[in-house]
């Protein structure tokens, strides 16, 4: 299954938001070996029993269970192989005098593991890189491009884009760390990704927690300010700012440096994207939770006070068009601020891999292309400031456009 090792990087950058621990193939060896250990230390507390029938083997796939003579055993098909493939089959072995029989089914048969299933494997996650791998480079073309068109015009320089700025940023990191991350695990075939256990992989990872931790922060960050201009309670002052800026940047420091010291002193083992049944995954984990949870709170809390500002009966005291248009991006914006992993929070870790693979990687890849649009191209005040410039490039010798009208705090992506 070595085709899948091209793709264990990109998977790990999306574990943090399908909880996944671990790239199938590599969680396939470890559940294996995790099996044999414990199939091992029953084998050893049954030592002391009869040696009559059939003792108990661990047969690199499964426990069998000691057995008398004429005994027929049946077990389920392993866990393991839902990883790829979801079974409810079983195999069976007959004790017999000369020991224990052959597994009948075979276990490819009797689980419906496929001869094929390597290539299979191989091929769909080929395509899942691909995809990915075009989705964060237009991604991190467009962002670049929407950053800088935002530096470059001195009327666009205000808080609320000074906010997007900052979560155009994440994305952007988010997407380097996942090439980052598979030119340091995957930069040979010959590399070992599962057991792999060097500074620069446990670099890369850590790399990689810190800019989706960043990136869900300063999504959070955006709900906050949303929040408060529709609340019209809250002064923007530059110590705002820089609150904002310590909790997008700042707290996740915070958490990684936390974790980075767990895993040292108690679980330095391979390359620190091994998270199975380790209390210390909720140090960045459990951050993240609470922050797609409050983010989602937040927009309830929007959709709530719009509802309550778009009422006819108080058409005459708001704005209404206004708030039709903050509406309207809003309600466009919700599953971009991670309304969906609200989905994911309460389902089993390694519920549907390839489902979750498909939407957290290739769909969030391009994430950071959605966001771009909404926030930056699709802005009325981008548009006119691009147009203005446009126009002065073209007509400077007819006289002076007219001025954008200076950034506004209320003005929304459309």
């Amino acid at each position: 299954m070595s085709g899948g090792r091209t793709t264990e990087g990109a998977l790990s950058s999306a574990k943090w938001m399908a909880w996944s621990s671990l790239h199938p193939e590599c969680e396939f060896i470890f559940q294996l070996e995790k099996e044999e250990r414990h199939c091992l230390q029953y084998i050893a507390e049954q030592g002391n029993r009869s040696t009559e029938g059939c003792r108990p083997f661990w047969d690199a796939v499964a426990c069998w269970p000691h057995a008398a003579v004429g005994e027929p055993v049946q077990k389920a098909c392993p866990a393991v192989f839902s990883l790829f493939k979801n079974n409810t089959g079983s195999v069976s072995r007959n004790c017999t005098s000369e020991g224990w029989s052959r597994a009948f089914p075979p276990y490819h048969i009797a689980c419906s593991v496929d001869d094929d299933l390597p290539e299979a494997e191989q091929s769909y996650f080929a395509t899942v890189k691909l995809i990915y791998t075009v989705g964060y480079s237009i991604s991190l073309v467009v962002l670049a491009v929407a950053v800088f068109i935002l530096l470059l015009f001195r009327r666009l320089r205000c808080a609320r884009n000074f906010i997007h700025i900052q979560l155009f940023v994440t994305f952007i990191l988010k997407a380097v760390a996942v090439f980052i991350k598979d030119a340091t695990l995957f930069s040979s075939d010959d590399t070992n990704h599962c057991t792999l256990s060097t500074f620069a992989c446990k670099a890369s990872v850590v790399f990689c927690h810190y800019c989706v931790m960043s990136n869900f922060f300063w999504l959070l960050v955006e709900a906050l300010y949303l929040n408060s201009l529709l609340l019209s309670s809250f002064y923007h002052s530059l110590r705002c700012l820089w609150g904002f800026t310590l909790l997008g940047w700042g707290v996740p420091v915070l958490f990684i440096v936390l974790w980075i010291g767990s895993r040292v002193y108690f679980e330095d083992t391979e390359c620190w994207d091994i998270n199975e049944d380790s209390p210390y995954w909720w140090i960045i984990k459990g951050p993240i939770v609470v922050s797609i949870a409050v983010n989602f709170i937040l927009f309830m809390n929007i959709i709530r006070i719009l509802i309550q500002k778009l009422n006819p009966r108080l058409i005459h005291f708001n704005n209404s068009s206004q708030y039709r248009r903050l509406t309207k991006s809003t309600l466009l914006l919700i599953p971009l601020f991670g309304t969906h992993y609200m989905v994911f929070n309460f389902l089993p870790d390694y519920f549907n891999v390839n489902l979750r693979l498909c939407i957290e990687l290739c769909i969030g890849s391009f994430q950071g292309l959605l966001v771009s649009i909404l926030y930056c191209f699709l802005n009325q005040e981008v548009q006119k400031e691009v147009h203005m410039q446009w126009l002065r490039w073209q007509e400077r010798s007819y006289g002076v456009v007219s001025p954008a009208a200076k950034c506004s705090q209320m003005d929304t992506p459309f």
